[in-house]
């Protein structure tokens, strides 16, 4: 089962009508949902289980800018503001601390190559740099291992994934946005070739425009539009750890292992270096798409079948009785990679022997939304008036969450967006330009 997430509250009784419905409750849709209330917009946010129930919770907590694509900097950039000032937002404390985060380097290869990021992102780099030595092990109490070197960046932070998204979504309630919890979304409905609502399990919303945040889901709910959205669900694995008296604050990666320090004393930990995806029929649909990062990526990358008929994503048909594949599959919550994750564990006690003998709590796994080029989607869709798409944030979406949420407020309401949002435009998956960088770093 996956982690424990805070409650928000639930019985709001299904409008008939809203200016916006949002399609999702994790951490992009409440996200949107609070900064549209607080424009006077009346927005409901209709989810098919609980909130942050799937990727939202189940990541690794980081809020990073170290590392990104250079295309989501001047977005990363504004969500760390926002991390900053988030128990002022939502009102309570979700575990931000500017805790700092490391990409550990094994050799010269690895410095090489975070060396030239922080070439790349040019005055985006801000306070990221390289360290070693006496620099670098004062960052990792109790190290028994010497890295090269790391990228190391400060201003980067950690949060706790099972508060932050509830915490936005009891804000946005406040400030007078409707969560409708387990109410799926069956289909969205056009008239006159613009969207005019959703229709749900309990029925009809009409509204001017459409909020696509599904997560892993938000290309099959396109799809039933017209809307050919490339996207893939990719499996990762976690597991977290009792308290550890000691240890390194913060987060860091390299070969082997990951780890995030938790607000619980314990540590969030994972392999990082392989994911898996489950053949599936969007396996063979966007098989061309997502071709060009398969060949440079295919190391971490592992294919599982199995599930092409009776999963998630798969052909089997709807039975009688059981609603929309929606309402079956209500929260994912797909088994976790054990092995990878006890090699990670050991790869980390080897360096930090204080984790031996720590037990461990939980292991679990989530479904990624993976764009073709590792970039979201925050964008209209020209060819469909009203539709509005947040997804594909490719393991990068809880720590760029809260800007994302705004960006698409902005481009809802039509306001000066929080940053140019031309390198999430959706035709770029049409016209061909989703491989050229546009910021210029």
């Amino acid at each position: 089962m996956g982690p424990s997430v805070d409650p928000v509250p639930a019985g709001d009784i299904q409008p008939k009508i809203a200016d916006v419905v949002i399609v999702g409750g994790g951490i992009i849709g409440v996200s949107a949902a609070l900064f549209l209330a607080r424009k006077g917009i009346s927005v409901v946010v209709c989810e098919k289980g609980h909130v942050a129930g799937e990727q939202s919770s189940r990541n690794w907590g980081w809020c990073r800018r170290m590392g990104r694509d250079p295309r989501e900097l001047p977005l990363i950039v504004e969500a760390l503001k926002m991390w900053g000032g988030i128990e002022e937002l939502v009102g309570e404390d979700v575990g931000f601390r500017r805790t700092g985060i490391l990409y550990l380097c094994q050799d010269e290869s690895d410095v090489e190559h975070h060396a030239e990021w922080v070439r790349r992102a040019g005055d985006y780099a801000l306070d990221s740099k390289m360290i070693e030595g006496r620099a670098l092990a004062d960052l990792m109490p109790g190290a028994q291992k010497t890295f090269r070197a790391a990228l190391h960046t400060p201003s980067d932070g950690r949060a706790e994934p099972q508060k932050a998204a509830p915490a936005i979504a009891r804000a946005a309630q406040r400030a007078g946005a409707r969560i409708l919890l387990r109410c799926a979304v069956r289909e969205i409905e056009t008239e006159a070739g613009r969207v005019s609502g959703v229709v749900t399990e309990n029925g009809p919303i009409r509204a001017s425009t459409v909020v696509v945040a599904g997560g892993a889901w938000s290309s099959h709910l396109c799809r039933s539009v017209g809307i050919r959205l490339p996207q893939l669900a990719v499996r990762s694995s976690v597991m977290r750890t009792g308290p550890v008296e000691g240890g390194p604050d913060g987060a860091a990666w390299t070969e082997g292992f990951a780890y995030r320090k938790r607000l619980d004393g314990g540590y969030t930990i994972a392999d990082g270096t392989i994911s898996y995806h489950h053949v599936n029929p969007d396996s063979f649909r966007y098989f061309t798409d997502f071709l060009p990062i398969l060949s440079r990526e295919w190391r971490s990358i592992g294919l599982r079948f199995g599930d092409f008929l009776g999963g998630p994503f798969g052909l089997s048909p709807r039975l009688e009785g059981e609603g929309s594949v929606y309402e079956r599959h209500r929260t994912l919550d797909p088994e976790p990679a054990v092995a990878p994750l006890e090699a990670a564990r050991a790869n980390m006690e080897k360096v930090f022997p204080v984790l031996k003998g720590v037990p461990t709590l939980q292991r679990w796994a989530g479904f990624i939304d993976a764009t073709p080029d590792a970039v979201p989607v925050i964008s209209p869709v020209k060819s469909l008036p009203g539709l509005v798409i947040a997804t594909g944030f490719s393991g990068h979406g809880f720590g760029i969450g809260p800007a994302a949420g705004r960006l698409t407020a902005d481009i809802v309401t039509g306001d000066t967006p929080l940053v140019a949002p031309t390198a999430f435009r959706y035709e770029r998956f049409i016209d061909g330009t989703r491989h050229r960088p546009t910021t210029g770093v």
